[in-house]
């Protein structure tokens, strides 16, 4: 999934680059927009001047949730579809901030700020992780820690 995920990023970041310019944006329908712009920081241009530090905590936050994938991926069939989004986006902006020391966004809404794919990845990730935890609470204990029946 984390692959996969690089590999969409990666190539429609790919193509923005390839056919716009710098801020040149291409309407698609409604408040959809492809607009290429750059991002230094984190979400909403955050910490824009302090790119050396986003790379490194970016870093511990990716080798924290592959040690945790390997420590409690097999716990839940949907753990791993959601930290692979996140790495595989997270993995993605990385690869961006180091080789270019900015992210490419082009996913304009026009009423939030520009985002890309790896982004979307993030943010859908963390969903999966949040509602697979919460209905995992609501199980009773004595369930989630009952042996499975054959």
């Amino acid at each position: 999934m984390g692959l996969a995920a690089v590999a969409a990023d990666q190539l429609t970041k790919h193509i923005v680059t390839g056919h716009l310019a710098l801020d040149d944006g291409i309407h698609v329908v409604g408040p959809f927009w492809i607009h290429h712009v750059q991002n230094s920081g984190i979400a909403f241009g955050l910490f824009a001047s302090a790119t050396s530090v986003v790379i490194v905590l970016t870093a511990v936050a990716v080798a924290w949730m592959l040690v945790f994938f390997a420590r409690s991926g097999a716990r839940h069939p949907v753990l791993p579809v959601g930290l692979g989004l996140v790495i595989g986006g997270s993995m993605s902006n990385l690869l961006d901030r180091v080789r270019l020391g900015y992210v490419t966004d082009f996913i304009d809404l026009r009423y939030w700020p520009a985002f890309n794919l790896a982004d979307s990845f993030i943010v859908i990730g963390v969903a999966v992780l949040l509602g697979t935890l919460l209905a995992a609470e609501r199980i009773p204990r004595s369930r989630r820690d009952a042996p499975a029946r054959s």
